[in-house]
């Protein structure tokens, strides 16, 4: 998993659909509901942790985008 669009597929594949209009927003409300399912035991631990470290490297970004 190395990009946002794998993680969306990953929720995907739970039913999960994320659009809340900006994409911070979005990515936030995605990190959410893998904590949802990770504490729900769906997921692996591996899925889980790639997936945050994809959405914290995306968020990052969209933090220092705002910043600019």
């Amino acid at each position: 998993m190395k990009t946002l669009y794998d993680v969306q597929q990953l929720l995907k594949k739970f039913g999960i659909y994320v659009y809340v209009g900006k994409r911070i927003w979005d990515i936030e409300v995605m990190a959410l509901e893998l904590d949802h399912l990770h504490e729900a035991r769906v997921i692996t631990d591996q899925d889980f942790m790639q997936a945050k470290l994809v959405l914290n490297h995306e968020h990052r970004i969209e933090v220092q985008k705002t910043n600019e």
